[in-house]
């Protein structure tokens, strides 16, 4: 099968032909429809997920999508033919935080797809039957590569930041893969939403989307701006940018009893936090970690029934992939990418 393999942490990915797997016990094999693109596959190539050598060479791609061909001994779900989408952490199922929905927490967790094993960067993929969840009917491969991460993280940071009709939501960072759909995802929770990001077309796409607002970050007047849409203070920052400077930014304009919520993960990268702030305003800060295989489903749920609209604004072939990791890599992507077959 034709795929594009990774084959040194930090490096870019090379066509190649390769084996197509097979399903062993408890496993069903894909024929992958598209696959999505965005920051996170970026990072995990970089290594910033896992550095082990053994992992390599690797196929790269958590947000696949495609139909069952093919289901190994004692797989009962998902059926033949059943169009289904990846979840991204190889769970164990059976520690205390697998079995209350917790999946990304758990306590044998083997890794993630693309990876520890390969993933959706080919025209088939290999996965355990529990990581492949439907794709509701109406809902088209390219559209469906959104849902996984990109809009199942924002549900899961709205539950766990318990936004609701009396906060403004900042999303710093909010015209990227999962930015726009958290736009989006906070507007269905009843909020209001301020809209941070830097190109001009990706800040008109966030107001099209339902932001009150939408401002420059470099902007010299933005914190005139925020205090117009926010005067007591922003209720709730979500970071999807993770820098010393952005980390700060959004605690300087959380109002009382504000929540930050961070999602990045990058390696080296902290700000400092006054306590005597902390305290005088009750402030939280809050770590959002991807979403269950419930609110995988749920965000399923809100796309196929038009609650929220996947912004994928670009698709590739297999082989070019690499365009879409440069857009990427230069911040000139709206929303997300995708490969389709």
């Amino acid at each position: 099968m034709r795929a594009q393999v990774l084959h040194q942490w930090g490096g870019e990915v090379t066509s190649e032909e390769v084996s197509t797997p097979s399903p062993g016990p408890g496993e069903a094999l894909v024929k992958v429809e598209a696959c999505g693109v965005g920051l996170t596959v970026l990072n995990c190539m970089k290594g910033n997920m896992s550095q082990r050598p053994e992992d390599l060479p690797r196929i790269p791609g958590h947000e696949a999508v495609g139909r069952v061909v093919a289901v190994g001994a004692a797989v009962e779900s998902p059926r033949m033919g059943e169009r289904v989408l990846a979840y991204f952490y190889l769970f164990c199922g059976a520690c205390d935080l697998c079995r209350a929905a917790h999946e990304p927490l758990c306590r044998n967790l083997r890794g993630n797809v693309g990876v520890a094993c390969d993933g959706g960067y080919a025209e088939y993929l290999k996965l355990p039957a529990e990581n492949l969840l439907p794709v509701p009917e109406g809902v088209s491969p390219v559209a469906a590569t959104a849902i996984p991460d990109a809009i199942a993280t924002p549900l899961h940071v709205s539950r766990r930041a318990g936004i609701g009709p009396s906060d403004v939501v900042m999303v710093v960072g909010a015209g990227g893969g999962v930015g726009i759909h958290m736009v989006q995802m906070a507007r269905l929770f009843g909020a209001d939403v301020v809209a941070v990001d830097r190109a001009e077309d990706k800040l008109k796409a966030v107001r099209d989307l339902g932001a009150r607002a939408a401002v420059d970050f470099h902007s010299p007047d933005i914190a005139a701006a925020l205090r117009s849409v926010a005067p007591a203070g922003i209720s709730v920052a979500v970071d999807f940018v993770g820098t010393r400077e952005t980390l700060a930014f959004c605690l300087e304009h959380l109002g009382r009893r504000g929540r930050l919520v961070l999602l990045t993960t990058f390696p080296g990268v902290a700000t400092e936090v006054a306590p005597r702030l902390m305290v005088r305003e009750e402030l939280s800060i809050l770590g959002s970690r991807y979403a269950s295989r419930w609110e995988v489903s749920e965000a399923a749920r809100l796309v196929a029934e038009r609650k929220i609209t996947p912004v994928v604004s670009e698709t590739v072939e297999l082989a070019r992939v690499g365009e879409l990791h440069a857009k990427l890599r230069a911040g000139t992507l709206l929303g997300r990418g995708a490969i389709a077959f």
